[in-house]
């Protein structure tokens, strides 16, 4: 679940914009369940701009929360499994970006996401893990910030 579910936000950083891919199926009301829109509004109350998807894993909702572009994952049981967020480099703790620049020398972050998973439902899962995508002019890679802030080495994207 938690490789998944790691996967999975992964996706939601590098897709163009989660807003405006039209090929992505766009849930109904009908298709998310009453009691996950309910935790949904309770969770995120003043969510802006929401768009719903439902896979066979996860019920998601993408919307804008004070600005931020936010990702919520809920499973078909209605419980909260986690929330991914793109924030601004400035955000990756000093001692992991002095690490990233010493150990990734020549790469530029391009973006990061910090997910916060729920983890009463998923123990192995780091409560917070920072995910900071970095590309130089021939290699594009995604590095884990660990709870300890050391950087390692999560995989290439191309």
């Amino acid at each position: 679940m938690k490789k998944f579910f790691i996967t999975a936000a992964v996706a939601t950083l590098f897709s163009a914009s989660v807003f405006a891919d039209g090929s992505k199926k766009t849930a109904t009301k009908i298709d998310v369940s009453y009691t996950v829109v309910n935790e949904f509004n309770a969770d995120f109350a003043g969510a802006k701009n929401v768009t719903w998807t439902v896979s066979k894993d996860f019920q998601k909702a993408n919307f804008i929360l004070n600005g931020v572009k936010t990702t919520a994952f809920y499973n078909h049981e209605g419980e909260f499994v986690a929330v991914t967020m793109n924030v601004d480099a400035k955000a990756i703790p000093a001692k992991a970006k002095a690490e990233i620049a010493d150990k990734y020398n020549g790469y530029d972050v391009a973006g990061v996401i910090v997910v916060q998973n729920n983890t009463e439902l998923n123990p192995e899962a780091d409560e917070t893990a920072y995910f900071v995508d970095l590309k130089n002019e021939s290699k594009e890679i995604l590095v884990k910030i660990t709870p300890s802030l050391h950087t390692e080495f999560y995989t290439e994207v191309k």
